[in-house]
């Protein structure tokens, strides 16, 4: 299965192009690294991928069609920040079941322990928050899983488990991983290959470049 970009240009409002003419494809059974700056627009192309926001020119086509097609997202994206990607209002396991119901063993692997699942997102902490937000993008109907530094913000040991869990699922169940990082290592250690942003620095603003860190 094939997740491509064409042609993506993207601004917000009153502002300078963030992204220009951005084209990339990825196979289902790819590791792909999205290196840049911060201000060339990762995450905002992580958006326009998964179906978050549309571009204002360019298109997003999964095996030829354009996404989003059905109830279930094919492509989902985690988020740097657990806590702003739940229901506050709901229990854990209702959040954890939203779309599918895990195995136990997916639960166990990836460290959640079952009196979490009777809590409310304010009683985890965000090590324990993300674990769930990971595996609930874990369904069978998930075609391409994009990490926003979804790992940022974690523990190493707490990062380790995660990532080993994530990448073995994707190459068991042949799954496309996008990773998003500023984490060289990590881009290097399980990527495939790596996609550079800034190599279309040409066709974005003076502005935008000055602004990037």
């Amino acid at each position: 299965m094939l997740l491509k970009a064409e042609k993506i240009n993207f601004k917000y409002r009153g502002d300078s192009y963030i992204l220009k003419d951005i084209d990339l494809s990825i196979e289902s059974n790819e590791i792909v690294g999205i290196l840049a700056p911060s201000g060339f627009g990762k995450t905002t192309l992580a958006k326009i991928l998964a179906g978050y926001i549309k571009p204002d020119k360019g298109r997003v086509t999964l095996e030829g069609d354009r996404t989003n097609k059905s109830n279930y997202n094919p492509v989902q994206l985690i988020f740097q920040h657990p806590e702003k990607s739940v229901n506050t209002k709901w229990k854990m396991k209702k959040i954890l079941n939203e779309a599918y119901e895990p195995e136990d063993k997916m639960i166990e692997a990836m460290g959640i322990k079952k009196e979490w699942l009777n809590r409310w997102p304010s009683e985890l902490s965000g090590g324990e928050l993300q674990r769930f937000c990971v595996l609930r993008a874990l369904s069978k109907d998930t075609r391409f899983l994009i990490a926003d530094e979804m790992t940022t913000m974690l523990d190493a040991i707490t990062q380790a488990q995660i990532w080993n869990v994530v990448t073995d699922y994707c190459k068991e169940n042949n799954v496309g991983l996008i990773v998003i990082s500023h984490d060289k290592n990590l881009i290097k250690n399980i990527c495939h290959r790596t996609i550079d942003l800034t190599q279309y620095s040409n066709n974005i603003s003076e502005e935008l470049k000055e602004n990037a860190v």
